[in-house]
């Protein structure tokens, strides 16, 4: 029977749609109503609520996604870990200041907090043999535990239950008001124009600060600018995500983009879609559970899309790497075996134009059946074809021939060159014994382009022999070779020309 297949959109609506199925509610109110139609209410945006949230999160997206790629540029996760725990007694002390939810109030304290708490850390570094991951790891628990005594303080008088101040641990994106939104906007703003109009600056001080500095580049300036715009799209976040976990909405899209592209350009773009979609699926999971936080919901999103393109990325993704190492595999078998038939014509002196499945399987020091597969894959592919010789019971005999056709030949060619070639050089060149070099050849053979090819037979001054005596392939061999018959079908093999 065949097993139907489930997309896995429906899988991901299903995900975040499951605690609806027991409980439906919406950003800001509960209701009856089942999650189709929650989702399209969710969908038309006919809230207040809803209107606050989808606009936070895509503004939330937009400033965490373009820092968090230049975060992961520099090597600074631990910093964004460390940055948006220390601004907790900021958003405290914010509280106290203003008795309300004030979003200017907590706003500032929040960034002074996290700023004095990037102080911090410089000063740690510069007077004492701390480490950098140690005044980090000191900062973030020492402000965070701050923070923690102070809300402990809140909730214990008498405005403390009604506050609210709680919803910046995992973030309510329910609560965000008018003024959250517009605070938001306005950080989502700066960050686009710091990166368009430092857009140089930016990429040179995060992969190479000394040469950045020898160009002119004020390296700690641009540091410093750069953590006050981390600063400040970590706190313009906090009401949506949460002080736990905004630090994941800072690596999590950045990192899903980082594999896959190798483009600052491009994995800065990506970056800032993949937190507004991880926003967006966070905001609606939120929506349809029963008072569920908005940011695991975020974290979980962005995650999901980091599993995807951790497994499945064109370039860095697991199945992507798994498969360009099956072919390589596959690859350096085929040629190995082209080479082996070299060989084996090479030791008769090239009288006979195939080799056998048995002198194939010694040379290769094999099976013969192991050799016979490897025969086949070759045929396969179109380097190689299968004759019977008088003597021979069957194609699949040990006495069943081999022959190379011109694609295989001149393959087979081109690798005995390398080898023989890498050889010399690192015997003429790198005064290595001639005893010692056939391993690494060995290696190399498979990976020398032809630019290098021409380079080494310049310098080597276009031999014609490797150190232990044998004739190295020219170019001229294997044009030759190759160009015997026009016609693979027709071909048996190639010998070398003279």
């Amino acid at each position: 029977m065949k097993v139907p297949r489930i997309s896995p959109v429906f899988v991901l609506l299903v995900f975040f749609a499951f605690p609806a199925l027991v409980h439906a509610t919406r950003i800001g109110d509960v209701t009856d109503l089942d999650w189709s139609e929650q989702t399209f209410r969710f969908l038309s945006l006919r809230d207040a609520a809803v209107r606050n949230a989808v606009l936070g999160s895509v503004f939330m997206g937009i400033s965490c996604g373009l820092f968090g790629g230049y975060v992961v540029a520099r090597r600074l996760a631990l910093f964004g870990d460390t940055l948006s725990h220390a601004v907790l007694p900021g958003v405290a002390l914010g509280f106290l200041w203003s008795r309300t939810k004030d979003p200017v109030a907590i706003f500032v304290g929040a960034t002074v907090a996290g700023l004095l708490g990037t102080v911090v850390v410089a000063w740690i570094r510069k007077t004492t043999r701390v480490k950098e991951d140690s005044a980090l790891g000191l900062v973030l628990s020492g402000f965070y535990a701050v923070g923690i005594c102070i809300l402990t303080v809140i909730q214990e008088m008498e405005f403390g239950n009604q506050s609210g101040i709680d919803k910046f641990l995992f973030g309510q994106a329910a609560a965000l008001s008018s003024a959250d939104v517009g605070l938001m906007g306005a950080v989502a703003m700066g960050a686009l124009m710091m990166v368009t109009l430092l857009n140089k600056e930016l990429l040179v001080t995060s992969f190479d600060e000394g040469f950045a500095g020898s160009v002119g580049v004020p390296v700690e300036f641009m540091r410093y600018v750069l953590l006050v715009g981390l600063t400040f799209a970590v706190v313009s976040s906090l009401q949506a995500v949460g002080v736990v976990l905004v630090s994941a909405l800072l690596i999590t899209p950045a990192a899903t983009a980082y594999l896959l592209t190798d483009r600052m350009g491009t994995l800065l773009l990506l970056s800032a879609l993949f937190g507004i979609a991880g926003g967006l699926l966070g905001s609606y999971g939120s929506f349809l559970g029963n008072n569920l936080p908005t940011g695991p919901f975020m974290v979980l999103a962005c995650t999901s899309f980091f599993v995807v393109a951790f497994f499945g990325g064109p370039k860095h993704g697991l199945i992507s790497k798994w498969l360009r190492r099956r072919n390589r595999v596959r690859q350096v078998s085929f040629e190995n075996t082209m080479k082996a038939a070299y060989q084996v014509l090479e030791s008769g002196d090239f009288s006979k134009e195939s080799v056998t499945v048995g002198a194939l399987a010694d040379r290769r020091r094999t099976s013969v059946a192991e050799a016979r597969r490897e025969a086949d894959d070759l045929v396969k592919a179109g380097f190689a074809s299968m004759v019977c010789s008088d003597n021979a019971g069957s194609l699949y005999s040990q006495d069943a021939r081999l022959s190379l056709t011109p694609a295989g030949w001149e393959r087979a060619c081109q690798i005995v060159r390398n080898h023989r070639l890498w050889e010399l050089y690192l015997t003429n060149e790198a005064c290595y014994a001639a005893d010692h070099v056939h391993e690494d050849a060995e290696k190399i053979e498979h990976v020398l382009g032809e630019k290098v090819v021409r380079h080494l037979e310049r310098i080597l001054k276009d031999p014609r022999r490797d150190p232990h005596g044998s004739a190295i392939p020219s170019l001229e061999d294997i044009e030759r070779g190759a160009g015997l018959s026009t016609n693979p079908s027709s071909a048996t093999g190639y010998f070398r020309q003279n």
